[in-house]
């Protein structure tokens, strides 16, 4: 029961991820917006379900489902990886530092803010 509920949430989450992968955003200095706003929206997201769980506010089926399922389908590091070193090789090396920079303190920050929103 447990692949069941984890592959229904990732399913969703890839979902979540490819429509807002549809959003005409592109901005001209190539920063990927789109992944960095997936990534600190799962980051935000798997925050608030740590700290439900923590508080023993949700049942281990539906943690399981958002944090495993949503979550992990949801994010992406892969594409984080891959964006970053496209703007490496294009000579970005400003950008892509800002967007590995951002990525990592903004990521961290979404689970700080939603565990404080909780807690």
């Amino acid at each position: 029961m447990n692949i069941i509920i984890v592959g229904f949430g990732g399913a969703v989450g890839a979902i979540c991820r490819y429509l807002i992968t549809l959003l005409p955003v592109h901005p001209e200095n190539g920063f990927p917006i789109k992944t960095f706003m997936i990534n600190v929206i799962g980051s935000f997201i798997i925050g608030l379900v740590a700290a439900l769980a923590a508080r023993n506010a949700m049942s281990p089926k539906a943690v399981l489902f958002l944090k495993v399922g949503i979550c992990g389908g949801f994010t992406t590091f892969s594409s984080f990886a891959l964006e970053t070193e496209g703007l490496l090789e294009k000579g970005s090396t400003g950008i892509a530092m800002l967007y590995v920079i951002l990525s990592l303190v903004c990521g961290v920050l979404a689970v700080f803010a939603a565990e404080r929103l909780i807690g």
